[in-house]
């Protein structure tokens, strides 16, 4: 994918593919979405699939395959054990990496169970650029804690720097200083930083953070899951790296890595995951850990299919073409929103549009859930389920008093060759009518609290009738129209 100039001076993102398969979507009338979301406790994770017009929750296992990765499931080895499938991924990825060891898991949150168990030890701390939900609840189950050390510019909604998601490295030195290097697990690196905008990090700041660790004698963890959209980043962004081969780019990386994992529902656009480790005692360990809790060590948890998707899958990742239409389309419906007013995290990431539900819904506290009611007031005026990401998806302190995120945000993620250019226009003129009519939108309380990992499951209600004044005033401007 390129973005392309218009006669008219417009840059337009363009699809560098044709569609041959189609799947139908449904947009429900508004009175039948809000019916939707309340029985799904205000909760977009709860939401019934065939209720959803543009899914717009997540990237992770939703992404569209190539007719390659298609081809490649019908010749798939359906064997238990010692199965060609998994030696055809493991050369793909011993191609891609040069990592000597390859363990494979069912998705990337099974990585992290097994790293963690592997590496941390009650009372030791994990240093990353920021976390992930399901990576610091698997690092505090192990009795482990976390320091966030991404840089300043990390935690701001809006600003030029192209990469954000970077360590800050005179903190990271005084982490490593105060605790011991003894006392910390692993440093790890997210890149892009999901949770904040998926913002990139730059090869610069990998390799000073690499250079830090072994002269420390900590090892690097890194997770690749969005491996694709920062290595578009990269080669676009960063001036040593552009036109730069991203197989190059990539072998890069993981020289600086001790151990890279990644969730294929990401990466590859199959399913699965896998871990990759450089030392083979840290390897022999982790490696006892996959039968028990994954599936025997040629498959991992993952069918023989997915697997031959996923070795297709990589290498796609290393044609720009591919990895940049999420960038291009992201770039574009940020850009669509801004120019309608709405506040969005820039400059634009990876993964998805990140809107800024702190600004957009100010009059409601951190309390009362605002990103978490911006995601249930936009799938009632719009038929777009998001995700919330913010005070909802962290967990309460030990005490049971909140932890309030440091942003509040409203994620649309746009899976890679699934969504239109139109439908994101969709998006952005629903949103904007959303802003105008903001003061509408009111909090969200919980009304069935899991004590882990309590937005994927828990369900809320409205304080106030404010989902009721909302269709309302939707049916008044837009009438009968959808």
């Amino acid at each position: 994918m390129s973005s392309v100039k218009f006669w008219s001076g417009e840059q337009v993102p363009m699809e560098m593919h044709k569609v041959r398969m189609v799947q139908r979507v449904n947009l429900k009338p508004i009175e039948e979405r809000k019916a939707a979301i309340e029985e799904a406790g205000f909760n977009t994770f709860l939401l019934r699939n065939r209720d959803v017009f543009l899914d717009m929750l997540t990237d992770s296992g939703v992404n569209a395959m190539s007719e390659n990765q298609y081809a490649a499931m019908m010749q798939a080895d359906d064997s238990y054990a010692g199965s060609e499938t998994y030696y055809r991924l493991e050369a793909a990825l011993e191609d891609m990496f040069a990592m000597p060891y390859f363990l494979p898991t069912h998705q990337g949150r099974a990585c992290e169970h097994i790293i963690a168990k592997t590496l941390v030890n009650p009372g030791q701390t994990v240093l990353m650029n920021y976390h992930f939900t399901t990576t610091k609840a698997h690092i505090s189950i192990c009795g482990g804690q976390i320091e966030e050390l991404v840089s300043a510019a990390g935690r701001e909604i809006t600003s030029t720097l192209p990469f954000k998601g970077n360590f800050d490295l005179d903190r990271l030195n005084e982490s490593i200083a105060r605790l011991g290097a003894e006392n910390v697990s692993f440093v790890r690196i997210e890149a892009g930083t999901n949770l904040i905008g998926g913002q990139p990090v730059s090869m610069a700041n990998m390799r000073a953070v690499s250079e830090i660790c072994r002269a420390a004698g900590i090892p690097v963890v890194y997770d690749a899951s969005l491996l694709a959209d920062n290595l578009y980043f990269i080669a676009t962004r960063e001036e040593e790296y552009i036109g730069k081969n991203l197989k190059d780019i990539t072998r890069e990386i993981a020289a600086m890595m001790d151990v890279l994992y990644f969730s294929a529902r990401k990466l590859g656009a199959a399913r699965g995951g896998g871990i990759l480790v450089k030392n083979e005692d840290v390897f022999l360990k982790m490696r006892e850990l996959i039968p028990l809790y994954e599936g025997f060590l040629t498959y991992g948890g993952m069918s023989v299919r997915e697997m031959e998707a996923l070795t297709v899958g990589l290498y796609e990742t290393l044609d720009l073409d591919v990895i940049s239409q999420t960038p291009l389309f992201v770039a574009a419906l940020c850009d669509e929103l801004q120019r309608r007013g709405v506040p969005v995290v820039t400059p634009p990431g990876g993964l998805g549009c990140h809107v800024d539900a702190g600004s957009f819904c100010s009059h409601i506290s951190q309390e009362q859930y605002p990103a978490g009611a911006l995601a249930a007031a936009a799938f009632i005026v719009s038929g777009v389920r998001g995700m919330e990401r913010g005070t909802l998806s962290e967990q309460r302190k030990a005490d049971g008093s909140e932890t309030f995120a440091e942003m509040e945000l409203l994620r649309l993620a746009v899976p890679k060759r699934v969504y239109t250019l139109s439908q994101m226009k969709y998006v952005a003129d629903r949103l904007a009518w959303l802003h105008e009519n903001r003061h509408l939108i009111g909090g969200l309380q919980f009304v069935e609290e899991p004590s882990v990992l309590r937005f994927f499951f828990g369900r809320l209600a409205p304080i106030g009738d404010w989902p009721t004044k909302l269709a309302e005033a939707f049916r008044r401007d837009f009438g009968d129209s959808l």
